[in-house]
């Protein structure tokens, strides 16, 4: 039984191109108690392997969280596998805005400790007690009301290109350390004020929702399928689009553009830009965000000691590397001190 992926990203790539066909990217997540993550693990794989999905699927005992690119043609197929499957019935599926046939370019199912890493205990609160979930318009009317705070529950790269209007963005590197800057922040605000939070696609509301409740938060509220969901209701029923600028998403496109606004700088020369990239020197791999003219005139590198190292040989990069790791430099996200203009 076939259990990993037998093509490199090289390999599937072309295969993507040579087959001409559209795909769709997607994403869900669901908690659930799952008894055997390891043999849950191996099922989806074979499953979605035989259906051509690729992507990156974290399962734990707690439930799946799920970011997918499917063949537009097996759609119903995989729905079908999703829906036969007791907790995942009608699961909420985000569909991607903009559609990139090589969003992903291998199917990694991956057993963890926890679908969202959030450094939380679950065994001190109801995890079930969660914020009250509210659609596109009733977000917007939320947003409208004076005795609201708007809370971005993302990463300071992510909520750099992209933001709703008035949100507060916490300037932190991962989720885990967002939970309690925010709670000593609005402290003083516990009782009287409408506590509302979004994210990518809802599931790190999901977890901080309860938690904010369980830490005595009365009037907690979540947008219901992330902004992934409320750009869709926002087109389809015509309503006044708050999000300013592009979401960052985490496979191969890094974003999907939400409004024309660009709300960001290149941090190599700061004119306006929000593209990320990666340092294409595979020994640093940072992620930054880099305008056309840098990438040219950098060789899409974030430094000079890189846009040389990247110049040397294959073979000669490659026994620099041996017995190396990338160093911590690479989860900086734009803070690294070569970047003149980082966030």
């Amino acid at each position: 039984m076939q259990l990993y992926n037998k093509l490199s990203a090289q390999e599937r790539a072309q295969l993507l191109d040579e087959a001409g066909e559209d795909r769709l990217t997607l994403s869900f997540y669901q908690y659930a108690k799952i008894g055997n993550p390891e043999l849950f693990r191996n099922h989806l794989f074979v499953a979605w392997d035989a259906l051509e999905v690729l992507g990156r699927i974290y399962v734990a005992h707690e439930g799946i969280n799920a970011q997918l690119s499917v063949p537009a043609k097996r759609f119903n197929e995989f729905k079908k596998f999703i829906d036969e499957i007791y907790f995942l019935e009608g699961v909420r599926l985000n569909i991607a805005i903009e559609h990139d046939v090589k969003s992903f370019l291998k199917l990694k199912v991956k057993v963890r400790d926890k679908i969202v890493a959030d450094g939380l205990n679950d065994d001190t609160f109801d995890v079930t007690q969660k914020g009250v979930h509210v659609d596109a318009k009733k977000f917007n009317d939320l947003l409208n009301d004076p005795n609201t705070v708007l809370v971005d529950m993302r990463n300071h790269y992510e909520s750099e290109i992209g933001h709703f209007q008035g949100a507060i963005t916490p300037d932190v590197d991962t989720f885990r350390d967002s939970l309690d800057i925010i709670e000593e922040d609005l402290k003083e605000h516990k009782e009287d004020k409408n506590l509302v939070m979004y994210c990518t696609g809802g599931i790190r509301c999901e977890k901080a929702s309860a938690y904010y409740k369980h830490r005595g938060f009365k009037n907690v509220f979540q947008l219901e399928g992330g902004i992934i969901e409320y750009a869709r209701q926002v087109e389809n029923l015509k309503l006044e689009n708050k999000f300013i600028g592009k979401n960052f998403v985490f496979d191969h496109r890094r974003a999907e553009k939400i409004s024309d606004d660009v709300i960001a700088h290149c941090h190599q020369c700061g004119n306006a830009c929000d593209t990320h990239v990666n340092c294409a020197n595979e020994a640093c791999h940072l992620l930054f965000i880099q305008c056309k003219e840098c990438a040219k005139k950098m060789d899409s590198c974030c430094s000079v000691d890189c846009k040389e190292t990247n110049a040397l040989p294959y073979e000669e990069q490659k026994a620099l590397r041996r017995g190396k790791h990338n160093s911590n430099k690479i989860f900086k996200k734009g803070r690294s001190e070569v970047l003149k203009f980082k966030a």
